[in-house]
């Protein structure tokens, strides 16, 4: 396995939009596993492929304490159960050291293959909820700080370029 480098904000490749992954084979498990690799060693809980400059559509995770619970979602999609929102302090791999508030739906429902190209739906709230609402967010070229000020956008993206 490989630790690959995660792409930094304000790079525009993170602005790409992912296409769907066409067959789950062993180029996309091997991709899988340096992407948790990759996650872990930096100490994230999620992973989109796009941060890591591979636009296909697939995320992994594992919102345990211990890694123990690695979870692969391969052309996620998501549907709105409760339009309710929840606040919640999100940081991301690829804006290190920032955590800004963001609002998203409480519950949604989450489409996807896993690991082994089996689909699967579950049902999602709190932190599952609002991680893959986070991660899809960066399959289709979207960032966390999209949701903020323009200001506070700024703001980020200025201590960013100077790192």
């Amino acid at each position: 396995m490989t630790v690959l480098t995660i792409l930094q904000y304000p790079n525009p490749r993170l602005r790409t939009k992912a296409l769907p992954v066409v067959a789950v084979d062993a180029v996309i498990t091997g991709l899988i596993a340096d992407m948790f690799e990759t996650m872990i060693e930096a100490k994230g809980i999620g992973l989109a492929a796009t941060q890591i400059d591979v636009h296909q559509r697939i995320i992994v995770m594992d919102l345990s304490d211990d890694n123990s619970e690695p979870r692969v979602f391969i052309n996620p999609e998501i549907e709105v159960l409760d339009e309710t929102t929840q606040l919640y302090d999100e940081g991301c791999l690829s804006i290190p050291g920032f955590y800004e508030t963001v609002e998203r739906p409480s519950k949604v429902m989450i489409s996807a293959l896993d690991r082994e190209g089996a689909p699967f739906k579950e049902e999602a709230s709190g932190l599952l909820a609002i991680c893959i609402q986070h991660e899809i967010d960066h399959l289709e070229g979207k960032l966390f700080v999209d949701y903020l000020s323009p200001l506070k956008r700024q703001i980020i993206r200025k201590k960013m370029k100077k790192k």
